[in-house]
């Protein structure tokens, strides 16, 4: 289906702005009188966003950028986004989250950037797989079942209910180093336990949906390691049956350039 206004500029802010080096004129277009920033290395506003983005474009003057998955609830829009920098010297998966204002335009942004990491034991990767928006008509209800998901499984580690929320005939994994199915998910964590000695999702900030994608943003844990998380989740019939997700590690304080991840 063609794009919304909100996601056109939103895709406009990243591809005009970053991609094509655009700038300062794609603020004008694409943000609104405000631009509250967590993507942390970032100051806040037009400024903050330029003084960030016009050494980037120089540094790297060859940017393959693709938004992948695109979707939108309310006032929020999220994408899913590839980036090759110089001809693949550097590689990396974005998830960005914006809310806008009443005219569509984006007005507060967060993100997480991750390295990309090819194929997954799955034989999968962290961007590719379906990308269409199916069964609107169930979106309110997938969103509740993330939500109970997140809830149980996640926040308060009740991995007898599992099943309740995954499909045990489709779990495709996009997640680095993680193979399919609930199995494959169980198998992920024990080995992160071994690797950190602890893992929890500490909150929910964010949970959008549309449709059959549903998108979490929250705080998880490993270790002594603070993280940054999304999550993305593909349902089918009310359950879970696909996943990527997006994690980076969150800077000490002293290191953010305006009021942090969330």
């Amino acid at each position: 289906m063609p794009d919304s206004k909100k996601i056109a500029n939103a895709k406009g802010l990243y591809l005009e702005g970053i991609r094509d080096g655009n700038i300062r004129e794609a603020l004008d277009k694409f943000t609104g009188a405000r631009y509250t920033q967590h993507s942390t290395g970032v100051g806040d506003g037009k400024e903050g966003f330029t003084e960030f983005f016009e050494p980037f474009v120089k540094r790297n003057p060859v940017r393959d950028i693709r938004v992948i998955r695109a979707i939108e609830d309310g006032r929020n829009v999220f994408l899913h986004v590839y980036q090759s920098l110089n001809n693949g010297e550097a590689e990396w998966v974005t998830a960005d989250l914006f809310d806008t204002d009443d005219q569509d335009r984006m007005i507060e942004h967060w993100d997480v950037i991750a390295k990309y990491e090819g194929e997954n034991p799955a034989g999968r990767t962290m961007v590719d797989g379906p990308v269409d928006i199916e069964d609107l008509d169930r979106t309110v209800e997938n969103k509740a079942v993330v939500q109970r998901f997140y809830d149980d499984i996640l926040l308060n580690g009740r991995f007898e209910k599992i099943t309740e929320y995954i499909s045990t005939e489709q779990y495709d994994q996009h997640a680095a180093g993680a193979k399919d199915g609930i199995e494959g998910l169980k198998d992920h964590v024990h080995r992160l336990l071994e690797t950190h000695g602890f893992a929890k999702y500490h909150k929910l900030h964010k949970l959008i949906g549309q449709g059959n994608f549903v998108v979490t943003y929250g705080h998880l844990q490993r270790g002594d390691g603070h993280y940054a998380a999304f999550d993305i989740f593909r349902l089918k019939d009310g359950k879970l049956v696909e996943h990527w997700d997006v994690l980076e590690r969150i800077l000490a304080p002293e290191e953010w350039n305006n009021s942090g991840k969330f």
